[in-house]
């Protein structure tokens, strides 16, 4: 950041009083200019058991797939990013969200947030930012052509969670250069077996 977006005069970065971490400030106005991570949320869509993924029309990762998510917009819930942003890029609708995974994706500054989900109807599209929709048993899912880490994780929990017909709440961490570290599932978290 070089200038502040309150007055337009030069920032410099340094300790403010009483705070403990360097950040922006303005040294005409006094603004202190924080910056905090995204949250970026989606869902993972269940059809009879098949899971709704998107081929990215966008960068970064142009043509391979991922799950329907993007960055939460100001004024709304995160379940409502989620819905919304399953709408924008699948345009499908989604219902019976329950928080899966939270992934801190520490070295970009992201907090990914994944919802599983149900998809009613097998009704959906290519919207915008994608190429193409479509359904995936575990058998058929594009191991090696997913866009990010985090989708590969979800998918991995997703369907060994299956098998045990529980869906425990998990939280990630992500390092550049370092592989995932997944703690321990939250088993007092709310857990939904029936029909994913």
């Amino acid at each position: 950041m070089n200038f502040c977006s309150q007055c337009g005069q030069a920032v410099e970065q340094k300790v403010p009083a009483g705070d403990s971490r360097p950040r922006y400030v303005c040294g005409h106005c006094d603004t202190i200019h924080y910056q905090n991570p995204n949250i970026v949320a989606g869902c993972i869509p269940v059809h009879d058991g098949r899971i709704l993924m998107c081929r990215r029309a966008i960068e970064p990762r142009y043509g391979r797939w991922t799950l329907p998510a993007g960055f939460m917009e100001n004024g709304e819930a995160v379940e409502e990013a989620a819905t919304r942003e399953t709408r924008e890029e699948a345009c499908a609708i989604v219902s019976n969200l329950q928080l899966y995974t939270v992934t801190s994706i520490v070295h970009v500054d992201q907090v990914q947030m994944l919802y599983l989900a149900d998809l009613p109807h097998a009704k959906f599209a290519a919207g915008e930012e994608t190429l193409e929709v479509a359904l995936f048993s575990e058998d058929e899912i594009p191991w090696d052509q997913l866009a990010f880490e985090t989708i590969h994780n979800a998918l991995e929990f997703y369907f060994a969670d299956r098998k045990n017909g529980t869906f425990p709440l998990r939280h990630i961490r992500i390092e550049r250069n370092c592989r995932s570290q997944h703690s321990q599932p939250d088993h007092n978290a709310k857990k939904q077996q029936a029909h994913r």
